[in-house]
């Protein structure tokens, strides 16, 4: 993998002079250095990336540390003679577990065991908290003495089993942390249940009136929930770097002064002489020393017609040759080449949107240190205001602990997510990352891709042609696999004229014999002269044949509404500047730029984001990779490479475009609805905190009014259906 420095604390030029800079710098240029992937399974927030990256930065044996949030994964470069185990051990030390990956454990689906067995403990808790509820009602239906003793012990006996398993990533999340000083949003948690717990198991041995049981299992209950939500919402997204890898093939056919050899890829290096078949892809950028042909260089300029390319044309890894054997001098190889280049801008783009700040994180920022101060302040007030009274003192904290127990903000995002990205799949949107709606509510700009994104990308004749003449192009159209060829032989069904010695001329078109004459279908450059358009050659005559890419439905509806709200809109495209103007025109966009490469798209990406922007990037193949992994949000249509598809955060099902639109009202829609549960979140602790930290709350009092706010909250996001 070709290695980007990602910006970081040793970024910035003044850090570069600093000692800790130095003495890594003088470490890694003596022993050299090498990149570690790791698994992370239990990071889950933006915190959690600022503690392991700052943590590792810190040291003068770590050049970099990226955290991917989505693929909970670690990238960490370190010195050659650096082990494993000390990167591990490192990771632990800032109260994160860590495990090295191989081949193996790349492809493993952590994610998916992760919702699974949060499932579970869910489930579980769930059950054993209806059950203590209806214990519970009997208590507050006025059974009392021993019969109140005996439920609360029965409540005892099922709830703390159930606390001890269904509660278990709390506990585990809060001590890693605890252990290294630092707070997260469980540490509240924890202390919330575990207190709550406690409480009822100290009120049920003295003979109290009240146990709480049923408030430590509701916590634990809602806040699986959120989890569990949210976990679900970030399995969908795997890295399109990986599906970018997948093109570059592992050996080559190297020319020497003895024949051809088939070599490892690794093997290869600048200035070799490869041999190319066709049907094979490219497996270096080089220069052609022989041979005619046509490309397929869809993945960089995203047009369905191949390039026809000859003598001294330059070609890419990962293009794929089509027609003639080419003979190819090696110009760049392995981490140099342009196809190796697109998949590391990809990794580094995925990483820096794993970086964005969700509403909840921002709050939990906040909220989780408030939390601790209120609680303890109210233990030590009244401690000191009952002369000395633990148990009362303890149950106002404990009160408090679980009034202001973010169970509602935990579930605020992820319940209206959820909502929301039901009703866009029911409208043929398929949201894949975990804040990609809230990204999509805040975009000021819209780009898109032309062929196969705007466009259906499947070229279609418009020149009328008779059934005989129709017959003959289609029967030499069948002996080539070019885009235009299909649409002949698609356009004619099954007729078919008597055309003999039929064989392809590479880069230039097919040929054959009718009745004694030849009849040729390919370039007019080849055929007539002129300009590059596709004739038809019958011998005593020629037809030009005119062919076009129809427009996607629901596509000038979609710019005509965006248009309309006065968002802006742009086209990109690989295609000519002919084409491009001509769709421009057709849809009423006035910002448009034809002929751009994957890493031009991206510069401009790069650029907007630069400049403030806030982009939706709508793309549908390789050369779009980089400006959706690139772009605030990115959607792409069904239709899109699995690598298009993995990198884009929403996948748009149906073919209509115009559902984009529908898309971005729901997000806006979804934000505010966000924003109102915040809001309900505090008027509720604005109101319930002062009551608890005065005595007037109880744990059990408190819980509940813990679960109405969490039932206010998930109703609020049902509005969005």
């Amino acid at each position: 993998m070709v290695y980007v420095e990602a910006p970081g604390v040793a970024a910035c030029p003044a850090c570069v002079a600093t000692p800790i800079a130095t003495n890594r710098a003088a470490k890694l240029a003596s022993e050299g250095s090498r990149e570690l992937h790791l698994s992370l399974p239990t990071v889950h927030c933006a915190a959690c990336i600022q503690s392991i990256e700052g943590g590792l930065l810190a040291r003068d044996d770590i050049e970099d540390a990226r955290v991917n949030l989505t693929r909970k994964r670690a990238t960490v470069r370190v010195p050659a003679g650096m082990s494993d185990e000390q990167v591990v051990a490192a990771i632990s030390a800032l109260g994160y577990e860590a495990t090295p990956l191989d081949a193996a454990t790349l492809s493993a689906g952590e994610s998916d065991r992760a919702a699974r067995d949060l499932a579970m403990r869910l489930g579980v808790a769930g059950f054993a908290m209806m059950n203590v509820m209806l214990l519970s009602v009997a208590v507050w239906s006025g059974a009392a003495d021993a019969t109140r003793q005996l439920f609360h012990w029965l409540s005892a006996l099922i709830a703390l089993p159930t606390i001890v398993f269904s509660a278990r990533p709390f506990y585990t999340s809060a001590w890693r942390v605890l252990r290294v000083g630092r707070l997260n949003m469980d540490v509240p948690i924890t202390l919330a249940i575990l207190l709550a717990a406690g409480i009822s198991v100290m009120e049920t041995a003295y003979h109290g009136e009240d146990a709480y049981f049923d408030a430590a299992l509701s916590l634990t209950f809602f806040l699986l929930a959120g989890r569990y939500l949210d976990q679900k919402m970030r399995s969908v997204a795997r890295s399109a770097a990986t599906e970018l890898a997948a093109m570059e093939t592992p050996t080559a056919l190297r020319l020497t002064e003895h024949g051809s050899e088939t070599v490892p890829i690794g093997t290869i290096a600048v200035g070799d002489l490869l041999l190319v078949q066709p049907g094979a892809r490219m497996p270096v950028d080089g220069v052609v020393e022989d041979g005619t042909s046509d490309v397929d260089r869809s993945f960089l300029t995203g047009e369905a017609d191949p390039a026809t390319i000859g003598t001294s044309d330059q070609v890419r890894a990962g293009e794929v040759n089509l027609t003639g054997a080419l003979k190819v001098r090696a110009t760049a190889v392995g981490e140099q080449t342009v196809l190796h280049a697109l998949a590391d801008l990809v990794s580094v783009a995925e990483q820096a949107k794993s970086r964005y700040n969700s509403l909840a994180d921002r709050a939990a920022k906040i909220y989780a240190p408030l939390v601790h101060i209120l609680a303890f302040a109210a233990f030590v007030f009244w401690l000191w205001a009952t002369a000395g009274d633990v148990r009362y003192a303890l149950n106002i904290a404990v009160a408090v602990l679980i009034i202001t127990c973010p169970c509602a903000l935990g579930l605020a995002v992820p319940a209206v997510s959820t909502v929301a990205s039901g009703k866009l799949f029911k409208a043929g949107i398929l949201v894949k990352h975990a804040t990609a709606l809230e990204r999509l509510g805040e975009i000021d700009e819209v780009v898109f891709d032309k062929t196969g994104t705007l466009t259906k990308g499947i070229p279609q004749i418009v020149t009328q042609l008779t059934p005989a003449d129709l017959a003959i192009a289609a029967t030499l159209a069948e002996a080539s696999g070019h885009p235009r060829s299909k649409a002949i032989v698609s356009a004619a069904f099954a007729s078919r004229a008597d055309v003999r010695d039929i064989h392809e001329i590479a880069g230039m078109g097919v040929e054959g014999i009718l009745e004694g004459r030849k009849v040729r279908l390919g370039r007019a450059s080849w055929i007539s002269g002129g300009d590059s358009s596709t004739v038809l050659d019958l011998g005593d005559r020629h037809i030009a044949l005119e062919f076009v890419d129809s427009l996607r439905h629901g596509a000038e509806d979609l710019i005509a509404t965006l248009k309309s709200k006065g968002v802006p809109v742009t086209l990109l495209s690989g295609d000519t500047e002919a084409n491009v103007r001509r769709m421009a025109d057709t849809l009423g966009i006035d910002n448009w730029q034809a002929g751009i490469l994957p890493h031009e798209k991206a510069d401009v990406l790069q650029a907007k984001a630069d400049a403030g922007k806030r982009v939706l990037m709508v793309g549908d193949g390789l050369n779009d990779v980089g400006a959706l992994a690139l772009a605030h949000v990115s959607i792409a249509p069904a239709s899109a490479l699995e690598a298009t598809r993995v990198a884009a955060d929403m996948v748009l099902v149906k073919s209509d475009l115009s559902q984009i639109a529908v898309a971005m009202e729901t997000a806006q829609k979804a934000r505010r609805r966000i924003i109102e549960n915040f809001s309900v979140a505090a008027i509720y602790n604005t109101i319930a905190v002062p009551l608890a930290l005065i005595g007037l709350a109880s744990p059990l009092s408190a819980a509940i009014a813990m679960s109405t706010s969490s039932i206010i909250v998930s109703l609020n996001a049902l509005r969005l259906r």
